[in-house]
């Protein structure tokens, strides 16, 4: 009778050390390779590459929160040990003006006034037939001032009495004729209107002698003898003078008397303060000898005599 078939258990069972394998023994699989039975490395948890990464993200962050509270902090001293700008005292005023004053030349007072005037200075001259009328010879020269930027000159009327044509040369150098528009014998006064005047003309600024003292310093701008522009200082002598001429042909009064140098050629021309505005317009000069030239008393027509002439009030 058959013997039932046994069937051995999946695990082979444990054989002897050096037992030999019978030849009823089912043959076993060929053997792997060491690789591929050996236990595979513990694989590493899911998620912690992620993890590794959000860290330094993390710090990259808490170094520059870092970084910016330091700046707060040393923005924040900063402004704290900043010193607030102090208030400015008039002893620091003082010394700023002192230091200018050392360090800097400053042009003087007459200059000033000279500058502001000198475009308003016209050069006169009047010409006139030479004894045998054949030839235009000149027959004097002196100065006037603009007091209308229109062309309308203030001089004195000897410059111009008499005289066949009037040549006027502004401050820029253009040369042009004027005709006499007024007159005013008796302050020795003239009103010229140019024929053509400069782009630019300046009229000069007039003031009023109501205010003006002796010792108040004063400056003169004309054409002594031809030569010119030339300036010269000096101060109020006096107020409310009179004077007669050598010849006895005039008689002004109410002049103010000056020591700024005059000389012929200087009539009509302005005398100004250290502001440059025109308080006279210098018209004699005092030397009772034959010279008829300065010793240091000068004259001058005030200027609300002059603005009168021209029917105009200065003021």
């Amino acid at each position: 009778m058959p013997r039932p078939t046994v069937y051995s258990s999946s695990r082979p069972a444990r054989r002897p050390a050096g037992a030999a394998a019978t030849s009823s023994a089912v043959p076993s699989e060929p053997a792997r390779p060491a690789e591929s039975v050996a236990a595979p490395a513990p694989s590493q948890p899911a998620g912690r590459p992620q993890a590794v990464v959000l860290s330094r993200r993390n710090l990259y962050a808490l170094w520059a929160a870092l970084l910016l509270l330091a700046s707060l902090l040393v923005a924040s001293v900063w402004l704290n040990q900043r010193s607030v700008p102090r208030k400015l005292t008039q002893e620091d005023i003082d010394q700023a003006v002192l230091r200018t004053l050392e360090t800097t030349t400053l042009p003087s007072a007459a200059a000033r006034a000279v500058e502001t005037i000198a475009p308003s200075v016209v050069r006169v001259v009047g010409f006139g037939r030479s004894k045998s009328g054949k030839e235009e010879v000149e027959r004097g020269v002196g100065t006037g001032v603009v007091i209308v930027d229109k062309g309308v000159i203030l001089t004195n009327l000897h410059v111009v009495q008499g005289a066949d044509r009037i040549q006027l040369t502004f401050h820029d150098g253009l040369q042009t004729t004027a005709t006499i528009t007024g007159v005013q014998p008796e302050n020795d006064l003239a009103v010229l209107q140019a024929h053509k005047v400069p782009d630019d003309l300046e009229a000069a600024s007039l003031r009023s002698t109501n205010d003006l003292r002796p010792g108040d310093q004063v400056a003169v701008v004309g054409f002594p003898f031809g030569i010119g522009p030339s300036a010269s200082a000096g101060v109020i002598s006096g107020l409310g003078r009179q004077f007669t001429s050598p010849e006895g042909k005039r008689e002004l009064g109410n002049l103010i008397q000056f020591d700024a140098a005059a000389n012929p050629g200087n009539s009509g021309g302005p005398l100004v303060t250290m502001d440059g505005e025109v308080i006279g317009i210098v018209t004699a000069i005092l030397n009772p000898t034959p010279a008829r030239t300065f010793i240091g008393i000068g004259f001058a027509v005030p200027i609300a005599n002059e603005a009168s002439a021209v029917g105009m009030s200065p003021f």
